[in-house]
């Protein structure tokens, strides 16, 4: 559905107060926006490299930017510096980040590969950001923080760690926002390559994206079993979320960067957005930052 190819494409969004998909495109340093009434992308181009966006209450974005929480007032196109972290590791980004059910923004990051394939490990951190603009560590020694979302009882988080090539479940306390105690939810199987973004459906379900092997798919938390495979037309496939009127459509980002010529040859839609419908299960609306 969109076709302007984004680098890495992540972290897609539903805003349903202005209809549109927002996303982000990490190595472009954008975060963009696409109405699906008009066909247009708006961006912002941002400073860093920015992991992940979601919806303020009040309006405009919360975005985790280089090692920066920041707020991004839209309409003047700047950027407000809320917190920062990890001032010691120069080669760490922040990555995706979603916001709870008490409108707590968390977030976590990653150590930038130094050469193609090569990072250094367990560098990474998940953070939550409080309305208060107060942050805490929730986890430590990560490799790559990534896809997160709560069961609709609000009494579980979901995580993954990419390079543990697995969905980790925790116990989450909604008062406080503290996680604890993880167990191993689902290990990818071969096949399945690595995981990425992830959403949860009004089953109560995950649909997790699988980079390099060009499908999401859909675990079922209490049975930890793989019960759905969508595969998309490119490789790597990077996040989804829930979308449109009544939020029964699936918005999938993908990436061009990490392809060599003779693969994206082979897929002329690396880098676009695209839709899933027909599905059969709805997804939920987004939480708003509370602040």
């Amino acid at each position: 559905v969109v076709k302007e190819k984004n680098r890495m494409g992540e972290c897609p969004v539903w805003e349903e107060r202005e209809g549109a998909l927002v996303y982000v495109d990490i190595n472009s340093q954008k975060v963009c926006r696409w109405s699906p009434l008009t066909n247009e992308v708006q961006s912002v181009s941002v400073d860093a490299r920015v992991g992940s966006v979601a919806l303020r209450q009040c309006g405009g974005y919360v975005i985790a930017l280089g090692t920066r929480f920041a707020f991004l007032d839209w309409d003047t196109q700047t950027t407000t510096t809320i917190f920062e972290v990890e001032h010691d590791k120069p080669n760490n980004r922040f990555n995706d980040g979603k916001v709870d059910p008490k409108g707590r923004f968390f977030a976590g990051t990653m150590a930038e590969e130094t050469a193609p394939g090569v990072r250094a490990r367990r560098q990474g951190a998940l953070y939550t950001l409080f309305p208060d603009h107060s942050v805490i560590k929730q986890l430590d020694q990560v490799d790559i923080s990534n896809g997160l979302d709560w069961s609709l009882d609000h009494r579980t988080f979901f995580h993954i760690d990419s390079l543990a090539y697995a969905v980790h479940a925790f116990s989450y306390d909604v008062h406080t926002g503290k996680i604890a105690c993880p167990r191993l939810l689902y290990h990818l199987e071969k096949e399945e390559k690595m995981p990425d973004g992830m959403c949860i459906d009004v089953e109560g379900k995950l649909w997790v994206a699988c980079i390099d092997a060009g499908r999401v798919i859909r675990i079922d938390p209490e049975t930890g079993k793989r019960i759905q495979t969508v595969r998309l037309p490119a490789s790597r496939i990077t996040s989804c979320c829930f979308g449109g009127k009544d939020y029964s459509e699936m918005y999938v980002t993908s990436a061009y960067d990490g392809l060599d010529e003779a693969t994206l040859a082979k897929e002329p839609q690396a880098g676009e957005i695209f839709k899933i419908t027909g599905l059969g299960v709805k997804g939920i609306p987004q939480n708003f930052f509370a602040a």
